[in-house]
């Protein structure tokens, strides 16, 4: 017996069913990478997340390539493009929104904050302890 027949015989699930879940694993690690990249307020931690991220999905693009190739995954059906076009649309129109919201929201932040600052009055005596 070869160490690779003795390999497969060891294992429960058959190759495609231990390469589909390390695929799911895969993907499930992409959302949680994406997750915590939106979460980080430090820019290093939020860089070293997105590089994370960026390998996990080559790597994932790699296992589904291989898999395609051994007839071991099966596509979803192609979507319609039209669908596509508008779904795509949908996002452009949200983040749109979302910009102006932002700006919107930042100028009135900066706006209270600059009137608040106008109306404090140093607190100085205007008495002589002489």
């Amino acid at each position: 017996m070869t160490p690779t027949s003795q390999f497969q015989n060891a294992n429960l699930l058959p190759e495609e069913d231990l390469l589909n879940v390390v695929l799911a694993d895969l993907k499930r690690t992409v959302r949680e990478y994406t997750t915590a990249t939106t979460e980080s307020a430090c820019p290093s931690v939020r860089q070293m997340f997105t590089q994370l991220t960026d390998s996990t999905l080559q790597l994932q693009g790699q296992l589904y390539q291989l898999m395609s190739s051994h007839n071991m995954y099966t596509a979803p059906s192609k979507a319609i493009r039209t669908e596509v076009d508008k779904k795509l649309q949908e996002a452009q129109q949200t983040q749109q929104k979302v910009q102006q919201f932002t700006q919107q929201r930042t100028a009135q932040f900066n706006g209270n904050v600059q009137a608040s600052q106008a109306n404090v009055q140093p607190n100085v005596s205007s008495h002589n302890y002489s």
